[in-house]
């Protein structure tokens, strides 16, 4: 049997014992910080020859130089074609509709003029212009996800991102056909066999080959994660992710099964994913145990679903629906499924997760395929603050001012008062001077 944890929320220390059940330390450990700030400072002072050590050391893929672990369009467009068909009607579909979905995510340039007073002839507005270079970072060796090629290449293309750069380690040279007929679908223009913190830096401070991007996005190993954090500021991020999560709500007319297998789904990832399921249905939750129970020796990586489910799994029992949603908020998760016969009207009670799976067909699985929206999804309850990858991350906004003689008179009175309170003189003067032109400098 499965030792998952059982909660009630009529418990006395149900709060206490759900912030235990959520708490994940998102700080790395100090031997993984240490290890990727030496990393960054080499490739920083070194460039190509301290990727190539790395890769040297950390995959076991000797090369002369990085343009040798460079992969053309040629390389990218063979593994498509050799792919088996079914491969490759699956990931055109599900290109084709992330890129339905994502298009209708485009920010789009707006201004406005004043035409009447004082201020007339003043325009203000906003320009959006993409992103010049991005770097999309893709595991490797054990881990291979076209998938996540799929979701952050198209939005990125979509949004007009001028170069998109890949980098994806390959273990004693080992390649993942899939990962690489992805980015042959998504249009990566370049790609390089490179891994770990090392490609974190090469992609932030830029060596003599590889380019130096404006952002990086994609997931990776504690390593990665860390260099990440640590290049931030120099380059933008997407996010930080802690470990996949699940959160399922059902009110008993669910089919178990169906229950177990999505939970299930997230815990496969890794033993620190978390799955977790609010029911008022005492008897329901006992059926959705059972099939748990039964359903998991068949599993091939059952031993990580254990692990997951036992270490940061829980089956809660709840009062009714409404107190369901109200804990789903303050959970606020990656993912989160309203597997009820009247989802819909649920739906507006929910304020934090990062994508809402409607009804009980609507299965995480479909959303981290191909149902259209992104499955780069906020984690560990930042779904209160943050939002799904999308075009507008690959999207940058500057204001537009443009004043006129007469509005800089009625402008400039404002922020000299405002710059004289604040104590910025030569703010003020700035103002002044626009309001009165003929004595400027005199």
């Amino acid at each position: 049997m499965i030792a998952i944890k059982r909660l009630s929320s009529r418990d006395a220390d149900f709060a206490r014992e759900l912030d235990a059940l959520r708490a994940f330390d998102r700080a790395q450990d100090a031997a993984v910080d240490q290890a990727v700030a030496a990393i960054l400072a080499d490739v920083r002072e070194r460039g190509d020859p301290a990727v190539l050590d790395y890769t040297r050391r950390f995959d076991r893929v000797a090369a002369r130089s990085l343009a040798e672990l460079e992969l053309s369009r040629a390389a990218l467009e063979g593994a498509l074609e050799a792919l088996a068909e079914t491969q490759r009607t699956a990931l055109e579909a599900a290109a084709q509709r992330i890129e339905a979905y994502h298009r209708r995510q485009t920010l789009a340039s707006w201004h406005y003029e004043e035409t009447e007073g004082a201020l007339a002839g003043t325009l203000l507005g906003q320009k959006v212009t993409p992103l010049d270079r991005v770097g999309l970072y893709v595991p490797g060796g054990k881990a291979a996800y076209p998938s996540s090629v799929l979701m952050n290449a198209i939005p990125a293309k979509v949004a007009g991102v001028g170069e998109l750069v890949m980098t994806v380690p390959t273990p004693d040279g080992e390649k993942n056909s899939l990962v690489l007929a992805a980015a042959a679908i998504a249009g990566v223009d370049r790609v390089f066999c490179i891994g770990g913190a090392q490609a974190i830096g090469g992609l932030a401070y830029g060596t003599r080959t590889l380019p130096r991007v404006d952002k990086i996005v994609g997931p990776g190993n504690a390593y990665v994660a860390a260099a990440k954090r640590r290049v931030f500021g120099v380059v933008g991020i997407d996010m930080i992710a802690g470990p996949s999560e699940i959160l399922v709500i059902c009110d008993g007319a669910a089919d178990p099964d169906w229950v177990a297998m999505d939970l299930f789904s997230q815990a496969e990832h890794d033993e620190l994913a978390q799955a977790i399921l609010l029911c008022p249905d005492a008897a329901h939750v006992e059926r959705v145990a059972a099939s748990l129970d039964r359903l998991l020796p068949a599993m091939p990586r059952r031993e990580i679903i254990r692990a997951a489910l036992e270490n940061r799994g829980a089956l809660i029992a709840v009062r009714d629906l409404d107190e369901a949603c109200e804990i789903a908020n303050r959970i606020a998760p990656e993912h989160l499924e309203l597997s009820l016969a009247d989802a819909e009207r649920w739906v507006d009670r929910i304020r934090h997760a990062g994508a809402i799976f409607i009804g009980p067909y609507a299965s995480e699985s479909l959303g981290d395929y191909c149902a259209g929206p992104n499955h780069v999804l906020p984690t560990s309850g930042s779904a209160r603050f943050s939002s799904p990858l999308g075009v507008y991350d690959f999207q940058k906004r500057s204001s537009l001012i443009r004043v006129s003689r007469q509005g800089a008179a009625t402008l400039g009175r404002i922020a000299s008062i405002l710059a004289t309170g604040e104590g910025l003189p030569a703010h003020a003067r700035s103002a002044e001077y626009r309001m009165n032109p003929e004595s400027a400098g005199r």
